[in-house]
């Protein structure tokens, strides 16, 4: 299959200053029969793609809006494509797939559970889409490795939850996750008990973080998850990596901080590649 043209039908150059290499590419207005609605989907192609026939893993991630571009973010941004260059540089690369949340709805879409005060509840709706309409799309135009293993999602705060979930609800699709800073508390934690409750399902890696500079609830109920998490079976190192980050607040900036720790994990790719942390 030939390199993917910078004309590609259906999706179009997306304009940014970041580094010469990560190239991005968005297809607007992306229809959710799952969910009713539409979407933008930025996609960054790995610095190698245009040089040859290479398949690449790929890794789904929510609130695109805030990943590539300070123009959409809501408050601050991930500067990805500055650690998707980095890590190019020492031969870790993917596809990211930038989802953009829907806004007023993004609660009801990244929940994967009913809170009887906040409502929410369509993630099986959101990940539906994810998991059956858009990996659909992205693995038949570009030069995916569409398999379990080589397929991971990501996210933080309620993006976090959302794709923690995932890991176990499409445990045929994801075969790694990021919950970064995740939202333990919502739906009075129910995220607790459904992970115990599967923790037979072919997990694969998963990487958990939270920024001792946020709430103290929320710490404590990561290292909750945590617990849970390891006593599922999961093996620290080989299957988990959980991280607390001393400077850690609860935003973008630091997200995206330590998100270049996470992305070499859930592509197998960690060993002396990450820093113990970002700095």
């Amino acid at each position: 299959m030939p390199p993917l043209p910078l004309s590609h039908p259906g999706w179009e150059p997306y304009p940014t200053d970041g580094p010469t290499g990560v190239r991005l590419v968005v297809r607007r207005r992306i229809l959710s029969p799952e969910l009713r609605n539409y979407r933008d989907v930025v996609v960054a192609l790995p610095p190698s793609y245009d040089e040859g026939n290479d398949r690449y893993p790929v890794v789904y991630m929510q609130d695109g809006q805030n990943l590539f571009d300070p123009a959409t973010s809501y408050a601050g941004h991930w500067r990805l494509l500055d650690t998707l260059a980095d890590l190019g540089a020492r031969g870790v690369e993917a596809l990211v797939v930038g989802i953009a949340n829907a806004g007023r709805h993004r609660l009801y879409e990244y929940s994967p559970f009913r809170d009887p005060h906040r409502g929410g509840g369509g993630g099986d709706r959101y990940l539906a889409f994810t998991a059956e309409t858009l990996k659909p799309l992205i693995d038949g135009t570009f030069r995916t490795r569409p398999e379990r293993g080589s397929t991971a999602i990501a996210g933080s705060s309620m993006g976090g939850l959302i794709s923690l979930y995932a890991l176990y609800r499409y445990a045929d699709v994801f075969g790694a996750a990021a919950a970064l800073s995740p939202s333990v508390w919502f739906a009075r934690r129910a995220i607790l008990p459904y992970v115990a409750r599967n923790a037979d399902l072919a997990v694969g890696r998963l990487y958990l973080d939270i920024g001792l500079d946020e709430p103290a609830g929320a710490v404590s109920d990561a290292r909750a998850l945590r617990d849970v998490l390891l006593e599922s079976g999961l093996a620290p190192g080989r299957d988990l990596d959980y991280v607390e980050d001393e400077a850690g607040a609860h935003n973008e900036e630091t997200w995206g901080r330590r998100v270049s720790r996470a992305l070499p994990f859930l592509l197998g790719r960690h060993e002396g590649v990450s820093d113990p942390l970002p700095g």
